[in-house]
């Protein structure tokens, strides 16, 4: 099997095809581009021509770097023109049929010893090997787009795959300046076996009008750290193709979390497929463009629920980090906060952690030494509830525990004036129950803030069936001065960033489990080809996995589908009391401190 691969066809000179030519030509391969399409194939020399000359413009290639490349690019309509290429990349329509006469073609045309590759993300490498004459040359190479920009490379091998032509594409990703993921043949691999679930559950949420669709890419890009929202990305994608690749999906892994959310089938069936349509989730100002314009489903720019309440004070209950986090962030707004822990000690101790935090605020310039001895000065600690008789809002951050939250909001009751906002920080338990303790309930709201509270922009804003407007106007006003960004979603498990979330993160131990993909693969691709700050094995491990298990069980009870079940491996970690970072082992192993 011929390993040099100094001569490659790219079959499909769409985005794709046109984007991995590129990086082939400008790597010092000679490249033929092949396309049906004369359009497609002058467009693809344009591209070319353009990108090659911002790479200019911006240093990164040379001019004579860039006349190399394009010569060495050349394009046809003739499949006949891929006779003397060593290695082939299809990337035609995401369709068995189109991929299957392409490699039938190609057996008559090209050497023996030629690598023919699949750059599909959703069909079956092993079903488009089988139709080939040699199938042992047939395997998956999957791109990223924008392919230039993009590092990562799944190669999928398939069980008819010989190994050789396995080592040939793996070392060619490698000069490409790519990382290449070894994985199996099955829908999705890995990167988007775990994308496309998660962006699925993200459409059948907008689609029970949960919240809105800027709320939950809103929630997502703040609370995840993501480039982008998951609607807004399968805009990008396209919601056919997407639909494609979960039907695949789910004819593999019968996972309800797989079967598409119907609004996928209505929006490409209406041909609201996206950016490429110029309407998805979202309108454009142009089929194919980027800029999101207002429609009817935009929210008016004053879209809180009315009038609110005067809020001036506000106590924190808790003696952790969040709680501290949050007093912090009351305080820096100009808020008179009270701190109350179990104890004076504990919560001198709390008041203690804000003045470090400040005080790494003021070392780093972020603040001033005024600033800070101001805010500090606006805290109050103190060892008993009785001291949040005069506050405006109340916010609880203790235990994520149920009975807990209940008994302290039956003090709260008590001893704040009527009037008073009572909020909830919990990321999982329903706030209804807790607002059931008092004898106010329409006063109770979530107000789910995402640690480091002081750093992060989110706060769910919970609404259960029992809260007032003025109580929801209120909290969405305080967060407007507290510079958090509120999102509204209703009382039920996850919310939306965890309920989004975490099913992710049970699938990725699936996979690691199922021995599909190692550790470092998985998350190798999530970073590279998902554009994620860590990681699904990293963010388990900071977020601990005795955490990761509540909230799995939360979600599993609430919407009682077996999708949702704790993976086995992470039950299994945690009676074992491998819980992440925090005890020094979890998926992985740390240095003790």
């Amino acid at each position: 099997m011929d390993t040099s691969l100094s001569t490659i066809a790219v079959v499909g000179l769409g985005t794709m095809g046109t984007g991995i030519a590129e990086v082939l030509a400008l790597a010092g391969r000679e490249v033929i581009g092949i396309d049906i399409s004369e359009a497609a194939a002058l467009g693809a020399v344009t591209s070319l021509e353009a990108s090659t000359a911002r790479a200019v413009g911006r240093g990164r290639i040379t001019e004579q770097e860039r006349t190399d490349a394009l010569a060495r690019f050349r394009t046809s309509d003739d499949l006949r023109t891929a006779a003397d290429a060593e290695l082939v990349i299809e990337v035609v329509p995401e369709t068995y049929e189109i991929k299957q006469q392409v490699f039938r073609e190609l057996d008559a045309i090209v050497s023996p010893t030629a690598i023919l590759a699949t750059g599909t993300n959703a069909l079956s490498v092993t079903r488009l090997a089988a139709e080939s004459q040699h199938p042992e040359r047939v395997l998956g190479l999957h791109f990223f787009n924008p392919a230039p920009a993009m590092k990562l490379v799944e190669v999928v091998s398939s069980v008819l795959t010989a190994p050789p032509a396995v080592e040939a594409v793996t070392a060619l990703a490698r000069e490409l300046g790519k990382e290449p993921v070894a994985v199996g043949d099955r829908p999705g691999f890995v990167a988007d076996g775990l994308l496309f679930g998660y962006l699925n559950q993200a459409a059948a949420m907008y689609e029970a009008n949960y919240a809105s669709r800027e709320d939950i890419d809103a929630a997502m890009k703040l609370g995840c750290g993501l480039p982008m929202g998951p609607l807004a990305l399968l805009d990008l994608i396209g919601i056919d193709t997407a639909r494609t690749v979960l039907e695949a999906m789910y004819a593999e892994s019968h996972d309800r979390l797989h079967a598409p959310a119907p609004v996928l089938g209505q929006l490409s069936s209406a041909g609201l497929t996206g950016r490429k349509a110029g309407r998805g989730f979202y309108t454009y100002d142009a089929p194919g463009g980027q800029a999101v314009v207002p429609d009817a489903l935009t929210p008016a720019a004053d879209a809180a629920s009315g009038a609110g309440r005067d809020v001036a004070s506000v106590g924190v209950a808790g003696s952790g980090t969040m709680a501290s986090g949050i007093a912090e962030v009351f305080a820096k707004a100009g808020y008179d906060v009270v701190l109350a822990a179990r104890s004076q000690e504990k919560a001198d101790v709390a008041k203690g952690r804000i003045a470090k935090s400040l005080e790494r605020s003021v070392t780093k310039g972020r603040l001033t030494a005024e600033a800070r001895d101001e805010t500090l000065a606006r805290i109050t600690a103190a060892g008993s509830l009785d001291a949040f008789a005069e506050v405006d809002l109340a916010v609880e951050a203790v235990a994520e525990d149920l009975g807990i939250k209940q008994q302290l909001f039956a003090a709260l009751d008590k001893v704040c004036r009527p009037g008073a906002v009572l909020a909830t920080t919990t990321s999982s338990l329903p706030v209804v129950a807790i607002a059931r303790a008092t004898a106010r309930p329409e006063d109770v709201i979530g107000m789910h803030f995402f640690n480091p509270a002081p750093a992060m922009k989110l706060v769910e804003v919970v609404r259960t069936v029992l809260t007032t407007d003025d109580v929801h106007a209120t909290v969405r006003a305080v967060c407007a001065r507290i510079r958090k960004h509120p999102v509204d979603c209703g009382d039920r498990a996850g919310f939306i960033v965890n309920a989004l979330l975490f099913p992710y993160l049970n699938n990725a131990i699936k996979m690691v489990e199922e021995h599909y993909a190692s550790l470092d693969d998985i998350d190798a691709a999530m970073k590279l080809g998902g554009g994620y700050p860590m990681g699904p094995f990293e963010l388990l491990d900071v977020v601990g996995l005795d955490v990761s298990l509540a909230i799995e069980k939360v979600l599993h009870q609430e919407f009682r589908d077996p999708g949702l079940a704790p993976a086995p491996l992470l039950e299994h970690l945690v009676a074992a009391g491998c819980l992440g970072r925090k005890t020094g082992r979890g998926f992985r192993e740390y240095a003790r401190r």
